[in-house]
């Protein structure tokens, strides 16, 4: 059975919705030995690979639009939890007006929460909302799910000012008794960077209301030693500072695609995978989690 989170989860709504959610997980997912109140310093480790990847709505480095394509390269990276970004749902032509985060979810029998950055009314009544924005897909238990909002500059309004606006995933993800968070962003591509400075002050406000383990993966937009970047890592582990670049996907020449850590988690290892099935390359990590329950 596969659950798929399609709207921001906020407020008091939230919280029947979480509650709903959660039951109907346990039903699918009972609990196991590992769900039981074990010291984390004596637990053993857990393990969880996680990647992101920007999918460029399912085009190729060809600029063709194959979502088999797309699924086989997030398959072969054998991954637990997915961060997504460039993911169109019924958004217009250039993608076929598919669902591609429900579409992925069904090829991969994977779990997916998206979280549209925009949701535009219909071109006919009654017809389906073009979204566009980021996806978590996971083979483990979603426990909870919210779209949180970040500062943005809008490519669909005329005459944009930065305005709090939706896109900035986060998920509570059950990883066999092991709660972890993993947050999806998609930073803003201008070359000035004072949005992204926004964006990053806006996400460590969020990280730092949740406990627990974190994982914070996306399209940074920039590179790692880029200034705006840099309150990232007071409180964020890189982990892969030392592979490849990921853009573009042939000959990539920066690495702007990231999976970061909070201090608890411990990096076993982590790489770009070479595809074509995007403009991008994806990255994947192996990590161990530490801690029982939230």
């Amino acid at each position: 059975m596969k659950l798929d989170f399609r709207r921001p989860v906020r407020g008091s709504r939230a919280a029947a919705a979480v509650l709903a959610v959660t039951a109907v997980l346990t039903s699918v997912a009972p609990a196991t030995a590992a769900d039981a109140d074990v010291p984390g310093s004596q637990a053993p480790a857990v393990p969880l690979r996680v990647a992101t990847y920007n999918i460029h709505a399912g085009a190729g480095e060809d600029n063709v639009f194959d979502l088999d394509r797309t699924a086989e390269a997030i398959r072969g990276l054998h991954a637990d939890v997915v961060g997504l970004q460039e993911v169109d749902v019924h958004w217009g032509a250039r993608s076929n007006f598919v669902d591609e985060a429900r579409s992925l979810a069904d090829k991969l029998d994977m779990q997916v929460f998206f979280a549209p950055i925009y949701d535009m009314d219909p071109a006919t009544q009654g017809g389906d909302r073009p979204q566009y924005g980021v996806a978590v897909l996971s083979r483990y238990p979603i426990l909870e799910a919210e779209n949180h909002d970040i500062t943005r500059l809008s490519t669909q309004t005329p005459n944009p000012v930065p305005a709090p606006a939706p896109g900035f995933a986060e998920v509570t993800v059950n990883v066999n008794g092991s709660h972890v968070h993993v947050y999806d962003t998609h930073l803003d591509y201008r070359g000035n960077p004072s949005v992204r400075k926004a964006q990053v002050a806006d996400m460590l406000d969020v990280l730092a209301a949740d406990p627990g383990p974190k994982v914070l993966v996306g399209d940074f937009n920039a590179e790692a030693k880029a200034p705006e970047l840099a309150p990232l890592w007071q409180h964020l582990r890189d982990t892969a500072p030392n592979i490849g670049g990921t853009y573009p996907a042939i000959n990539p020449v920066k690495r702007i695609d990231f999976v970061t850590v909070s201090p608890d988690i411990t990096v076993v290892g982590a790489q770009e995978v070479a595809t074509e099935a995007s403009d991008h390359r994806p990255v994947v990590a192996d990590l161990e989690l530490h801690q029982r329950g939230r």
